[in-house]
């Protein structure tokens, strides 16, 4: 418990510094052309603020969905779910990190 709550404050806490700066950045590459927007992110300071974002937001959605469905859910139901949730987050990461790999490369 008291672990999970510690890494839930920390993650936050991160990301609250980390994704106004990806927002802003992101926002410059918006409504670019195609040229434009692969430029800015193959940038290594915009590709490992890009993956420390994808990283990082879906871990800490990760530990918030467990959280949840821990406290609303029981039995096989709550093992399913959680299951599910890590697999769906640890999915999620692998994608997006593929795909700004490909972009940045």
């Amino acid at each position: 418990g008291t672990d999970h709550h510690w890494y839930m404050i920390i993650s936050s806490v991160g990301l609250a510094f980390v994704v106004p700066v990806f927002l802003v950045a992101f926002g410059r590459a918006l409504g670019g052309d195609r040229a434009e927007v692969l430029a800015a992110f193959s940038n290594p300071a915009m590709a490992i603020l890009t993956g420390l974002v994808i990283f990082f937001g879906l871990r800490h959605f990760a530990a918030g969905a467990q959280t949840m469905i821990e406290d609303y859910s029981k039995g096989l139901t709550r093992k399913v779910l959680v299951i599910f949730v890590t697999i769906l987050s640890y999915g999620m990461i692998a994608t997006g990190l593929f795909a700004l790999a490909k972009i940045a490369l």
